[in-house]
C-alpha cells in the first residue's frame, strides 16, 4: 500500500474539513464519504485540484514528485483517489476504472466539499485519465483553469480516436504539459490539431507519457517533473496577476 493510501489517515467530517480550509491548514485526512485527501503547499501562486491516471494512484512516483515540486513553487495542490483506486489500494488487487462520466460526477463531488467563496475559486487538473476527467467536468461546470499533465488524446496507436469533442466547450485557461513521443498524443501529432488560442502545450523534450526521457537524452524522469512543474506554476501565476 502508498503513503498516500494508508490506513492511518485522520478521519474527518465534512464540517471539520471545511473548518481547515478556512483556516488554511495543509494535511492528510480521510473525508467522510469520500476518502483520502492530502493538501500540500501555501498556495501562494494558485490551487488546484489534481487527479490521478488510471493504472497508478497519488502515492505513484509520479504524482508524489509532482506535488512536492508544484508546492515548492506555490501551487498548493489537493490531492484526490478515485473510488476504484481505492479499492484497489484496499484489497491490493488491480481495477479498471469505470467510465469516464463516473469520475467526472466523483470528481465533481470533491469540487463542491472544497470550493469555498473565502478562499477563491482553484483550477482543476490531473495526470492522464484524470486530466480528461476534469477537462471534461470544465466543459460542462466551467473552472477557473485547467492543468493537463500526459493528456490522452487518443488511445495508443489509434490516432483516430481523438478524445478532443468536448475541447470547443472549454473557455478556461488551459495548459497541457507533455512527453515529446508521448504515445496518447506525441508533438508530431499535437501540432497538427487545431487548438482554441487558450491552450498552451509545455513539451517536456523526450519524455513518455509519465515524463520519462530515453538515457540518451541526458535527462530524468526526475527533472522532466520538475520542469513540468515550473511550467504550471508559471502559467497559474500568468493568470493570477492578470
Amino acid at each position: 500500500m502508498s503513503d498516500f493510501a494508508r490506513l492511518d489517515r485522520v478521519a474527518i467530517s465534512l464540517v471539520r474539513l471545511r473548518e481547515h480550509l478556512l483556516e488554511r491548514e495543509t494535511g492528510r485526512w480521510c473525508v467522510e464519504g469520500l476518502g483520502p485527501l492530502e493538501i500540500k503547499g501555501d498556495g501562494s501562486t494558485g490551487r488546484l485540484l489534481i487527479a490521478h491516471g488510471a493504472g497508478a494512484g497519488q502515492g505513484s512516483f509520479f504524482m508524489s514528485q509532482l506535488r512536492t515540486a508544484l508546492a515548492e513553487h506555490g501551487v498548493q495542490t489537493l490531492a484526490i483517489e478515485f473510488a476504484y483506486m481505492q479499492r484497489m489500494q484496499k484489497e491490493a488487487k488491480r481495477f479498471p476504472p469505470p467510465r469516464i462520466d463516473r469520475l467526472v460526477d466523483e470528481l465533481n463531488a470533491w469540487c463542491d466539499i472544497l470550493t469555498h467563496q473565502e478562499l477563491g475559486p482553484f483550477w482543476l487538473g490531473g495526470k492522464s485519465m484524470g486530466g480528461r476527467a476534469a477537462s471534461l467536468l470544465a466543459a460542462r461546470d466551467q473552472a477557473a483553469g485547467l492543468i493537463l499533465c500526459g493528456y490522452p488524446f487518443h488511445p495508443p496507436g489509434r490516432p483516430e480516436n481523438l478524445r478532443l469533442a468536448h475541447w470547443p466547450l472549454l473557455t478556461c485557461p488551459t495548459l497541457v504539459v507533455q512527453g515529446s513521443r508521448d504515445p496518447f498524443g506525441s508533438r508530431e501529432e499535437v501540432m497538427e490539431y487545431d487548438l482554441d488560442e487558450r491552450v498552451r502545450v509545455h513539451w517536456l523534450e523526450d519524455g513518455d507519457h509519465d515524463w520519462k526521457p530515453r538515457r540518451i537524452s541526458g535527462h530524468t524522469q526526475a527533472v522532466l517533473i520538475r520542469e513540468g512543474a515550473v511550467a504550471i506554476a508559471g502559467f497559474m501565476q500568468e493568470y493570477r496577476d492578470a
